[in-house]
Parts: structure tokens; C-alpha cells; sequence
């Protein structure tokens, strides 16, 4: 019997800022859509998938958040016929607590149980859940463009056997890891997770001889393993949909289509066999159609689809239908546009209050809190993504007028996912022609971006570091930029981890 997924949710505060999260649902590799959750349970010595209804109640504070499930679970249809009446119940709550660092732009969080409620019912035996330790810890790195999360897992469970003439017990060891990101184009949390189940019933059998009936028990043991590598992904992408009306104002526009997906793959070895079993779960599409660009001087030109995607996601803002796609960028625009690909949501927000402005100092001197575009600057600042420079008299500069080159626009994205930091030690040479005229202050940023396919060099091999790009190039870069967050990361996070360790 198909049974519904309900969802419930009671957000208070929250601790990170999210604007979309995915994450497997508890720790034993099930997974959901709107309908339906399944999860493979291996306590009985064999494999048996279950599914049925879960409920999911969360509460987020300031410095805590909480998570309950909530599962009524019965046979799948495959395995109805052998285990009919079987039933699964599982009630746990997880509470995670939170401790910010802002001063590294980094979170710690340690997540324990503090409720618990399971059993399973099967052939006449229960199998009751009467210890439940279980401990986590995160690590999480707040970054401008994406916040990157790993963490440890280590727990033990300890049930006991009852009824059909068995009595015992069984003690099941967890360990393993956790590791995800969240960003405004999507998220995505793996647990890859090794169970080891220990199994010590004593077994009671009544054989008939001559003098009647004859109890005899006897003590079986056996020890199996699981391990489960479970991926829960939510992603947006951009989708054109014309306009089949001749006669309109537009010939179409952009549609945000979310999707939603969990798979899991459990590697079991068990006394009765080893094998694989796969889970697959899919949401809905939700869609979202975005504003319609009206540039009169982009039509035909080769980024005329980068453009226009960034404009109808706020990314280039404002009214005119100008965009002089092959005039310089300048470094306010350009730094304007990465804050806003970085969290879309948050500035769609500020731009409802235009007139709301710092009471600080300006952080440049060249720019005063009173810019329109200031807010977007002071953002980039405090996320680390630019610094400035230092004027002649000593004053702090943005010199947002100045055009933008390959270098510094490079360097604005690299910093914004953090990533300047993976490059290697001091010292070492890119592999670009023109290696010895980028400038120090950018070789990090450099090497990243040609290790992640952002940057790749002219048909000479030259990065081109003090080249000023155009704002057709600035637009290509950002395209490339965030299909890295929609779609390189959740490969990086789920596909490899699930398919090649």
C-alpha cells in the first residue's frame, strides 16, 4: 500500500543563511520523494526493503536546530508476499548545536540523539531498539559563493531479540562521514556510512522422540557488514521556453526548474549472501518562470545567451535596453554581479530597500555609503572577496570605474568560493605561456581557476592577466562561473562519491 510523505516544518532562526538544503533523510540510507519513502533493513541477517509514510519535523534557532522522524514502515511490493505483516517503526530525534567562529568565517557543529523509538516486528520476532548512542561533529566553511561542509559520524545501536522461541540480542557499530554544500543554485549532502552488525540469539527448537516432546536451544552468532553511500541533491537550472504567440511583445524567456533527487547504494555481506541494492527517488520539477530581457544591441552577438540568462536572473539589473556588450566592464559592475550570483535571494531582498544604508564609515573612500551600488561592495568586503588598494595619500581605494581585467576578475571569483587557498605552496609555475607576468597577487586564483576549467588560455596557451575584458567576456566568465555551482559541485559530491568511492 502506497502511503504519503508528509513534511512538516517550524523554522524559527536561522543559523546559516539557506536558500535551498537537501540532505538524506536519519542515517540508515532511505530515501523520499513527496509519496513515498524506502529504506533496506539488514538486522534480520537478510535484506528487506521497506516503505511506507515519514514525517519530518524541524525547528532551527540561533545557535541549536532539531530534526524528528517520524516512520511507519511496511514490506515493499517485491517483498510483501515472503514478509507479510511485517512492520517497521522507527521515531528519533537529532539535535545539532551550533558554534560560530566568524572570525575564520567558519561554523562547528556536534549533532547527538536525544530520543529514540524503534522496532520491527517480522515472523512472529521483535526486534526492539533499547540503546541508541550516536555522535556527530561538522565542520562548515561559510563562503561567499557556497558554504562547504564535512563531517564524522560514530554510533551504536543495541537491540534485543524476542518471540518464536528466539531471545538475544544484536549490536549494530556505525561509523563514517558526511559532506556537502549549499549555494543559491542548489545542495547536496553523501553519507557514505559501514554498518557492522553483530547477531547473538540463543534459538530454541522442540523436536518429538519416544518420551515426547524435547526443548533444545542453541546459541547462533553471526557478524555482517553494510555499506551505504546515500546522495539527497537539490539543483536549479535555466530553461529557454519560447514564445509560440507571432504577435508579442517578446519571443520568450527563461524558466527556473528545480529538481530534487536521493539515490543510495548499499554494498551488504551477510551470512546469507553479499550483493548490491540501489535506491532512487525523484521530486516533482518545480518551476519558476524569470523576467524577459529587452536589450536592443545583443541580439546575434555570441553572448547574447549569457547575457540575457544573468539578466533575468537580477544578475545585470536596471531599466535601459542598452548593454554595450563589447565595451570594457568596470570593477563596481562586475563585483556587483558576482555578489548577486552568489545569493540571488538575499539581494532580491536589499533591492526592496533602496534607501537603507550603513550608518558606518564608507569603506572605501572613493565610494560613499550614499552609492546606490555600495551595499553590494561592502558585501564583497566583508565576504573577503575584494580588499582595495591604497591611494597616494594613504586613503583606501575601490576605484570602481577602473576596467576590469582577467586577472582581477579571476581573482573576485576564486576568492568568493574560497578555493585561493588549494593552490599549491609558494613557488610553483602555472602552466599558461605568459607564467611570469602574472602578477603575485593573482597566481593562486590563476592556477585554481585553470584546475576547475574556469579559465582557459588563448591559442597560445596565455591567461592574459592584465587584459581588460569586455562586458560580453565578464558575462561568458560568469555563466561559466555559476554552472560550476549548479552542476561541477554536485558531480564532485554525489556522482563520485557514489559511483567511484
Amino acid at each position: 500500500m502506497k502511503r504519503i510523505v508528509t513534511f512538516v516544518a517550524l523554522t524559527l532562526a536561522l543559523v546559516i543563511p539557506s536558500v535551498s538544503q537537501a540532505a538524506p533523510i536519519d542515517f540508515s540510507g532511505g530515501v523520499n520523494n513527496e509519496y513515498m519513502y524506502e529504506e533496506v533493513v539488514f538486522i534480520t541477517g537478510k535484506p528487506i526493503k521497506f516503505e511506507g509514510e515519514i514525517k519530518v519535523t524541524e525547528r532551527d534557532r540561533r545557535d541549536s536546530s532539531t530534526v524528528s522522524y517520524k516512520m511507519d514502515l511496511e514490506p515493499s511490493d517485491e517483498y510483501m508476499a515472503e514478509y507479510e505483516g511485517a512492520k517497521y517503526r522507527k521515531n528519533v530525534t537529532y539535535v545539532t548545536e551550533n558554534e560560530n567562529h566568524s572570525e575564520i568565517g567558519q561554523t562547528t557543529a556536534k549533532t547527538t540523539v536525544t530520543r529514540y523509538n524503534e522496532s520491527l516486528d517480522i515472523e512472529g520476532v521483535k526486534y526492539d531498539l533499547k540503546d541508541y548512542q550516536f555522535f556527530k561533529s561538522d565542520a562548515i566553511d561559510n563562503r561567499a559563493a557556497s558554504d562547504f561542509y564535512s563531517g564524522d559520524i560514530t554510533a551504536r545501536k543495541y537491540y534485543t531479540v524476542s518471540g518464536d522461541g528466539q531471545d538475544g540480542t544484536i549490536t549494530v557499530d556505525i561509523s563514517g562521514t558526511n559532506s556537502g554544500y549549499e549555494n543559491f543554485w542548489g545542495s547536496t549532502e553523501t553519507q557514505s556510512i559501514d554498518h557492522t552488525i553483530t547477531s547473538k540469539v540463543n534459538v530454541t527448537t522442540t523436536e518429538s522422540d519416544d518420551e515426547g516432546e524435547v526443548d533444545s536451544t542453541d546459541l547462533e552468532t553471526w557478524t555482517g557488514t553494510v555499506n551505504f553511500k546515500t546522495s539527497d541533491s537539490l539543483t536549479q537550472s535555466l530553461r529557454y521556453s519560447s514564445n509560440d504567440a507571432h504577435h508579442s511583445s517578446f519571443e520568450g524567456g527563461h524558466v527556473k526548474v528545480t529538481n530534487e533527487e536521493a539515490v543510495s547504494k548499499y554494498n551488504f555481506r551477510l551470512p546469507t549472501g553479499s550483493g548490491t541494492i540501489h535506491l532512487n527517488a525523484q521530486n516533482v520539477p518545480q518551476l519558476e518562470r524569470l523576467i524577459v530581457p529587452k536589450f536592443r544591441d545583443v541580439n546575434g552577438h555570441w553572448a547574447e545567451e549569457y547575457i540575457k540568462k544573468l539578466y533575468s536572473l537580477d544578475v545585470f539589473s536596471g531599466n535601459s535596453t542598452i548593454f554595450s556588450p563589447d565595451t570594457p566592464m568596470n570593477r563596481l559592475d562586475f563585483t556587483k554581479a558576482v555578489v548577486k550570483s552568489c545569493d540571488i535571494r538575499s539581494n532580491e531582498d536589499t533591492n526592496k530597500r533602496p534607501g537603507r544604508r550603513p550608518k558606518d564609515e564608507a569603506v572605501f573612500k572613493d565610494l560613499p555609503t550614499s552609492h546606490p551600488d555600495y551595499e553590494h561592495v561592502k558585501s564583497a568586503v566583508d565576504k573577503g572577496i575584494i580588499a582595495g588598494t591604497q591611494d597616494a595619500f594613504g586613503n583606501r581605494v575601490f576605484n570602481p570605474n577602473n576596467n576590469l581585467t582577467r586577472a582581477e576578475a579571476i581573482t573576485i571569483l576564486i576568492r568568493a568560493l574560497g578555493f585561493e587557498n588549494r593552490a599549491p605552496n609558494p613557488g610553483y609555475v602555472t602552466s599558461f605561456a605568459d607564467d611570469a607576468f602574472i602578477p603575485s597577487w593573482a597566481r593562486d586564483s590563476i592556477y585554481m581557476a585553470k584546475e576547475m576549467n574556469l579559465l582557459v588560455g588563448d591559442s597560445s596557451n596565455r591567461a592574459n592577466p592584465g587584459k581588460e575584458l569586455t562586458r560580453a567576456e565578464a558575462s561568458s566568465l560568469l555563466i561559466r562561473f555559476l554552472e560550476f555551482l549548479e552542476n561541477d559541485l554536485q558531480k564532485d559530491y554525489r556522482d563520485n562519491i557514489v559511483n567511484f568511492n
